[in-house]
Protein backbone atom coordinates (compact mmCIF):
# COMPACT_ATOMS: atom_id res chain seq x y z
CA UNK A 1 0.00 0.00 0.00
CA UNK A 2 1.33 3.66 -0.75
CA UNK A 3 1.99 6.01 2.10
CA UNK A 4 -0.22 9.28 1.70
CA UNK A 5 2.50 11.12 2.08
CA UNK A 6 3.82 9.85 -1.36
CA UNK A 7 0.71 11.41 -3.31
CA UNK A 8 1.95 14.56 -1.52
CA UNK A 9 5.27 14.59 -2.79
CA UNK A 10 4.02 12.72 -6.68
CA UNK A 11 1.34 15.97 -6.63
CA UNK A 12 4.23 18.34 -5.98
CA UNK A 13 6.65 17.03 -8.40
CA UNK A 14 3.52 17.13 -11.13
CA UNK A 15 2.65 20.27 -10.43
CA UNK A 16 6.81 21.28 -10.23
CA UNK A 17 7.31 19.65 -13.54
CA UNK A 18 4.09 21.74 -15.28
CA UNK A 19 4.85 25.08 -13.83
CA UNK A 20 8.70 24.90 -14.98
CA UNK A 21 7.64 23.30 -18.82
CA UNK A 22 5.29 26.21 -18.68
CA UNK A 23 7.47 29.13 -18.05
CA UNK A 24 10.32 27.55 -20.29
CA UNK A 25 7.82 27.55 -23.15
CA UNK A 26 6.20 30.60 -22.27
CA UNK A 27 9.91 32.35 -22.52
CA UNK A 28 10.31 30.61 -26.17
CA UNK A 29 7.47 31.57 -27.41
CA UNK A 30 7.40 35.14 -26.15
CA UNK A 31 11.05 35.71 -26.54
CA UNK A 32 12.39 37.61 -29.41
CA UNK A 33 12.76 35.14 -32.50
CA UNK A 34 15.67 37.82 -34.45
CA UNK A 35 19.58 37.90 -33.73
CA UNK A 36 22.02 40.78 -34.97
CA UNK A 37 25.48 41.40 -33.90
CA UNK A 38 25.05 43.41 -31.23
CA UNK A 39 22.55 40.32 -29.40
CA UNK A 40 25.54 37.92 -30.09
CA UNK A 41 28.34 39.93 -28.24
CA UNK A 42 29.04 39.25 -24.63
CA UNK A 43 27.47 42.00 -22.20
CA UNK A 44 30.27 43.22 -19.91
CA UNK A 45 27.71 45.95 -17.72
CA UNK A 46 28.01 48.28 -20.39
CA UNK A 47 31.78 48.23 -21.41
CA UNK A 48 32.76 47.00 -24.80
CA UNK A 49 34.54 43.39 -24.04
CA UNK A 50 38.08 43.37 -24.86
CA UNK A 51 40.14 39.66 -25.08
CA UNK A 52 39.18 36.75 -24.47
CA UNK A 53 36.94 35.83 -21.48
CA UNK A 54 38.45 32.15 -21.54
CA UNK A 55 41.36 32.34 -18.98
CA UNK A 56 43.64 29.64 -18.15
CA UNK A 57 43.43 28.86 -14.65
CA UNK A 58 46.27 27.03 -12.90
CA UNK A 59 45.53 23.63 -11.73
CA UNK A 60 46.05 24.33 -8.19
CA UNK A 61 43.18 26.80 -8.25
CA UNK A 62 40.88 23.68 -8.75
CA UNK A 63 42.48 21.35 -6.37
CA UNK A 64 42.57 24.18 -3.63
CA UNK A 65 38.57 24.58 -4.35
CA UNK A 66 38.32 20.40 -4.39
CA UNK A 67 40.01 20.04 -1.00
CA UNK A 68 38.12 22.88 0.66
CA UNK A 69 35.18 20.91 -0.44
CA UNK A 70 36.35 17.69 1.16
CA UNK A 71 37.28 18.95 3.89
CA UNK A 72 34.19 20.57 4.88
CA UNK A 73 32.41 17.77 4.67
CA UNK A 74 34.61 16.54 6.74
CA UNK A 75 34.44 19.12 9.18
CA UNK A 76 30.44 18.87 8.94
CA UNK A 77 30.30 14.95 9.77
CA UNK A 78 32.70 15.96 13.25
CA UNK A 79 30.63 19.17 14.19
CA UNK A 80 27.65 16.71 13.77
CA UNK A 81 28.78 14.10 15.83
CA UNK A 82 30.06 16.86 18.54
CA UNK A 83 26.40 17.39 18.68
CA UNK A 84 25.26 14.24 19.32
CA UNK A 85 28.28 12.59 21.05
CA UNK A 86 26.91 11.97 24.51
CA UNK A 87 23.66 10.24 23.06
CA UNK A 88 26.47 8.04 20.67
CA UNK A 89 28.64 7.05 23.37
CA UNK A 90 31.85 5.04 22.58
CA UNK A 91 30.53 3.35 19.43
CA UNK A 92 29.99 6.87 18.14
CA UNK A 93 33.40 7.09 19.20
CA UNK A 94 35.47 4.42 17.32
CA UNK A 95 33.35 5.47 14.19
CA UNK A 96 34.26 8.87 14.17
CA UNK A 97 37.54 7.61 15.11
CA UNK A 98 38.12 5.36 12.20
CA UNK A 99 36.51 8.17 9.68
CA UNK A 100 39.11 10.62 10.90
CA UNK A 101 41.63 8.13 10.43
CA UNK A 102 40.95 7.35 6.82
CA UNK A 103 40.68 10.95 6.05
CA UNK A 104 43.89 11.51 7.26
CA UNK A 105 45.19 8.43 5.06
CA UNK A 106 44.08 10.25 1.88
CA UNK A 107 45.61 13.19 3.25
CA UNK A 108 48.78 11.64 4.00
CA UNK A 109 48.54 9.52 0.14
CA UNK A 110 48.01 13.36 -1.32
CA UNK A 111 51.02 14.51 0.00
CA UNK A 112 53.43 11.38 -0.38
CA UNK A 113 51.89 11.84 -4.10
CA UNK A 114 52.40 15.43 -4.35
CA UNK A 115 49.28 17.04 -4.41
CA UNK A 116 50.26 19.86 -1.86
CA UNK A 117 53.35 20.90 -3.96
CA UNK A 118 52.28 23.96 -5.69
CA UNK A 119 55.01 26.16 -5.92
CA UNK A 120 58.40 26.06 -7.30
CA UNK A 121 60.60 24.02 -5.20
CA UNK A 122 64.36 22.92 -5.76
CA UNK A 123 63.81 19.12 -6.96
CA UNK A 124 61.56 20.73 -9.80
CA UNK A 125 62.82 23.42 -10.23
CA UNK A 126 61.54 27.09 -10.92
CA UNK A 127 58.29 25.64 -12.84
CA UNK A 128 54.91 25.35 -11.29
CA UNK A 129 52.94 22.61 -10.82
Amino acid sequence: MISPSFYHVAIYSLVSVILIGGLLLAAWWLGAKRTSVAKQMPYESGVAPSGSARLAWPVPFYLVAIFFIVFDVEAAFIFTWAAAWDLLGIDGLVQITVFIMILFAGLVWLWLKGGLDWGPSRERGTERG
